[in-house]
C-alpha cells in the first residue's frame, strides 16, 4: 500500500505519484478499477512509453460516456435502450422538468453522488439550489423517468471494439448507497448486441459496465461507466474478468469469454451492514443482517462473500466487526465508512475539467 495524492484533487499528481510508485516496485500494469480510467486514457502514450501496460480505450471513447449527459447522447447514438431522458442546460430547463417523479442526475457523480430521486416541484427547486451554490449545474443534468423492475450490473471487457467478455447479475438485496449487498448471476442477452455494437463504433479498449433495469419491456439502461466494477461475481460463475484485462492490457490474442454459470449467489456483508444502518433499520436491523449473513440464512443461503472471505486471511473480519460495532453505537456512523471510501477515488467535476483542458 502507498499514499499517492487524491485523485479527485490533483490528477495528475496522483498519476505522478503512481508512476514513482511503479518505477520503484517494479509494476508492468496500471489496472484502473474505478474513475481513475479517464486519466489514464488521456496520457495513455505516457503511461504506456514507461513500460506499462494499460487497459484503456481511447480518449475520444472515454469522452463519449465519462459524463452523463454525454453518455445519454453517446446511447441513444447508438440504440442502446434507455428511459425516457432529457438534458436541461439552464437552471430555467431544469425547473421545468416533469412530470414528477423523476431522477436529476449531475453530469459528473460516482457512487450515486450528484443523483437524486425528486417527487415534486418543491424538492426540485431545493436540489437546484443545492447544484447551484456549489456550481454543479454546469454540463448538461440528466433528467431520467423512473423504470420499474430489478437492477442488473452489466459488465464487458472490449480489445479493439470486439467484445471478448459479458456478465450481469442482479441485485438481490440494496446496500449501502444503493450498491449490491447481494447479488446473483443471470443471462442477459438483451443487452449484448447493442453494447458490442457500442464498444465496436467507439473503439473501446478495457472495461465498460452500466446499470439497467428490466422492465416489461425488456432492459433500459440508466448509467453507463468506463471501467470494471465489482469482479467478484462474475468470476465465481466462471467470467474472470481481471484476467481479460490483463491480456487487454498487454495486447495479447484475446480469445472471447464463454458465457457464465446462471444463478450464482455473492455478497458484500460490509456494503450490507452499512446499508441496514442507511436505510433506517437501527441496531435490531442491523444485528439481523450481521447474523443472516454470517450464518448464511435468507438472501445469503448458498451465497459466497466476494469482499471479505475470511478463509486464508483472518483480518478480513476486521472492517466488517469495526463497521458493525460503529453502527451498533452509533446508526450514522455509516457516512463515515461510505463518504471516506469514495472519496478517494471519485472523479469530481474540477479534476474533470483539470483532465479535459490538460496539454
Amino acid at each position: 500500500m502507498h499514499k499517492v495524492p487524491r485523485y479527485g484533487v490533483d490528477p495528475f499528481a496522483w498519476l505522478d505519484g503512481a508512476l514513482d510508485v511503479a518505477r520503484s516496485e517494479g509494476i508492468d500494469c496500471l489496472f484502473p478499477t474505478q474513475e481513475q480510467a479517464a486519466l489514464l486514457a488521456r496520457v495513455a502514450d505516457r503511461v504506456r512509453s514507461a513500460g506499462l501496460g494499460c487497459p484503456v480505450p481511447p480518449f475520444s471513447a472515454i469522452r463519449a460516456v465519462q459524463d452523463k449527459s454525454s453518455a445519454t447522447k453517446t446511447l441513444a447514438a447508438y440504440g442502446v435502450p434507455q428511459p425516457a431522458t432529457s438534458v436541461a442546460r439552464t437552471r430555467s430547463e431544469l425547473l421545468d422538468v416533469g412530470p414528477f417523479p423523476v431522477w436529476v442526475k449531475t453530469a459528473i457523480g460516482t457512487a450515486s453522488n450528484g443523483v437524486r430521486f425528486v417527487r415534486s416541484k418543491a424538492e426540485l427547486g431545493a436540489f437546484v439550489d443545492e447544484l447551484d451554490r456549489g456550481g454543479r449545474l454546469g454540463g448538461g443534468v440528466v433528467v431520467q423517468q423512473p423504470a420499474k423492475g430489478p437492477l442488473v450490473m452489466v459488465q464487458t471487457v472490449f480489445s479493439e471494439g470486439d467484445l471478448v467478455a459479458f456478465h450481469a447479475n442482479l441485485r438481490i438485496r440494496a446496500g449501502h448507497s444503493g450498491g449490491a449487498a447481494v447479488k446473483e448471476s443471470t443471462d442477459l442477452t438483451e443487452l449484448r448486441a447493442p453494447l458490442a455494437a457500442l464498444g465496436l463504433a467507439l473503439g473501446w479498449h478495457g472495461a465498460l459496465s452500466c446499470d439497467a433495469i428490466i422492465g416489461p419491456d425488456g432492459p433500459v439502461v440508466i448509467d453507463v461507466n468506463p471501467r470494471l466494477v465489482e469482479p467478484g461475481n462474475a468470476w465465481r460463475s466462471g467470467v474472470d474478468l481481471v484476467d481479460t484485462m490483463l491480456q487487454v492490457a498487454f495486447d495479447e490474442r484475446v480469445a472471447p469469454m464463454p458465457d457464465g454459470r446462471v444463478g450464482v449467489r455473492t455478497h458484500q456483508l460490509l456494503i450490507a451492514v452499512l446499508g441496514a444502518a442507511q436505510q433506517g433499520r437501527h441496531r435490531r436491523g442491523i444485528l439481523a443482517e450481521l447474523a443472516n449473513g454470517v450464518s448464511g440464512r435468507g438472501p445469503y443461503r448458498h451465497s459466497a462473500e466476494e469482499l471479505t472471505p475470511l478463509r486464508g486471511d483472518w483480518r478480513a473480519a476486521i472492517p466488517v466487526a469495526a463497521a458493525s460495532l460503529a453502527t451498533l453505537t452509533w446508526p450514522n456512523a455509516h457516512r463515515l465508512f461510505g463518504g471516506s471510501a469514495v472519496s478517494g477515488y471519485a472523479l469530481t467535476a474540477r479534476a474533470w475539467e483539470t483532465i479535459l483542458t490538460a496539454s
